[in-house]
């Protein structure tokens, strides 16, 4: 990610902040709008032509977007033009990026742990999982099953941001799109995620001793990905960012027959 790209998103992240009656629609319309502007290599390249004045960028947003979409959503995609990215890839994943952020916003439930079953799901299921991430197949089809697959099982939320991100895959597996916008919701919601490995499923109270842990450590929210794996033996290992905290019996295991082989 380039410099002007840190800054813009900045920026677009910014507006959210300062928006009033995000919705759920307002997303699933910034949703369309990254689908159109990928497909679109003139659109979107018109919206990141460093030359072109911002009021001309404006217009264009307004010209193309005005007339159907809700006046946040076209103020959104206003300021997002505005900007300078350090590429028109790095735009387009910055408006799929704002639709995720609003559908935090707008979403009142538990949007990331939902999201965290949906990825657990997908990954338990190779064949959903291949089927997904084929590039052959109809986009819109692939965030229609998927949206059917979660009807009874998951929010308004999770089931808009699963089905719009499956159908970008941009040489990504399933399971890298669906981390990546639970980070992003995470982000907007001011918390991090750490991903646990357990040998068996925590309880209630020992999630919220290590969430309250983890806090404390990290100064700052934490989010858990609470992953059963029976590889760990016993204890648990815990992911967040570039940290790996490894305390599972499986690990101790093997530093001892390093050591006897040594």
């Amino acid at each position: 990610m380039g410099s002007a790209t840190t800054q813009a998103l900045v920026a677009t992240t910014s507006a959210i902040g300062a928006a009033s009656g995000l919705t759920l629609d307002v997303a699933g319309e910034l949703f369309v709008a990254a689908r159109a502007l990928a497909d679109s290599p003139q659109l979107s390249g018109a919206l990141t032509d460093d030359t072109a004045s911002l009021q001309a960028r404006d217009a264009v947003v307004t010209q193309v977007f005005g007339s159907v979409f809700a006046p946040q959503t076209v103020a959104l995609l206003q300021v997002a033009a505005e900007q300078r990215w350090s590429s028109v890839d790095d735009f387009v994943d910055a408006v799929e990026e704002l639709a995720i952020r609003v559908a935090a916003v707008a979403d009142t439930g538990d949007l990331e742990n939902e999201l965290f079953g949906v990825l657990h799901a997908i990954a338990g299921n190779p064949e959903l999982e291949l089927a997904l991430g084929s590039r052959l197949g109809d986009a819109s089809a692939k965030g229609a099953l998927v949206d059917r697959l979660l009807d009874g099982r998951a929010g308004a939320g999770a089931r808009l941001v699963a089905s719009a991100v499956v159908q970008r895959p941009r040489e990504r597996r399933v399971r890298q799109l669906l981390e990546r916008a639970i980070r992003i919701v995470s982000s907007q919601r001011g918390r991090i995620v750490a991903t646990v490995r357990t040998a068996a499923p925590l309880n209630d109270h020992q999630r919220a001793r290590l969430t309250d842990t983890l806090s404390r450590r990290y100064g700052t929210a934490v989010a858990l990905n609470l992953i059963v794996d029976p590889a760990v033996v016993g204890g648990l290992r815990i992911e967040i960012g570039d940290d790996v905290i490894d305390a599972t019996v499986a690990s101790r295991l093997s530093d001892l027959r390093q050591r006897l082989a040594g």
